[in-house]
């Protein structure tokens, strides 16, 4: 049976389907390539890593694959840990974390940045003001008030299309944003 696989792992698909019943085989071959590179902040760090590696420009002194991944930490630690207070405003929501909040610190660092993001993908209002112990963020759209509301603090850090560009420039040595 080994040996058969092994052949099947050489021949194409198309091949194999006009032999004989292989359906089991199929199944096999279709567990035989996984397409998944792990845990979720693995598996980014391996697409970004092979994107580096197919890039003949990619400037290997100035790579911080460890950049990127305390971003992923961060990532990770803002949706499962940060605890947000959600208050409905004209327009849209406040949000705000209280710095002693697990995972407090991760929020600091990411929601001063991708608020401007926001702004500038979106067009709404995005005005992040920190303090000692707060860190607050209003995001207003007459337009798009229900929406606004509708993410939250959660969807709002998701939203845009810049999150991939973003891990790659982390990962190349470049501004976050």
């Amino acid at each position: 049976m080994k040996a058969v696989f092994a052949a099947m792992l050489l021949l194409p698909a198309a091949a194999i389907a006009q032999s004989h019943d292989h359906s089991g085989h199929q199944v096999a071959m279709q567990q035989a390539a996984p397409t998944e590179g792990g845990q979720g902040a693995f598996a980014a760090l391996a697409e970004i890593v092979a994107l580096l590696a197919a890039d003949p420009h990619t400037d290997w002194s100035k790579v911080d694959i460890g950049a990127l991944r305390q971003h992923l930490q961060d990532m990770n630690e803002l949706v499962l840990n940060v605890v947000v207070a959600e208050r409905a405003v004209p327009g849209g929501l406040e949000m705000t974390i209280s710095r002693q909040s697990p995972g407090a610190e991760a929020a600091w660092r990411m929601v001063p940045a991708h608020g401007p993001v926001v702004a500038a993908e979106t067009g709404w209002n995005s005005k992040v003001q920190t303090e000692d112990d707060t860190l607050v963020w209003t995001v207003t759209s007459k337009e798009a008030e229900a929406q606004v509301r509708g993410l939250g603090f959660f969807g709002l850090m998701a939203t845009g299309n810049h999150h991939s560009q973003h891990h790659l420039a982390l990962a190349r040595g470049q501004s976050m944003h």
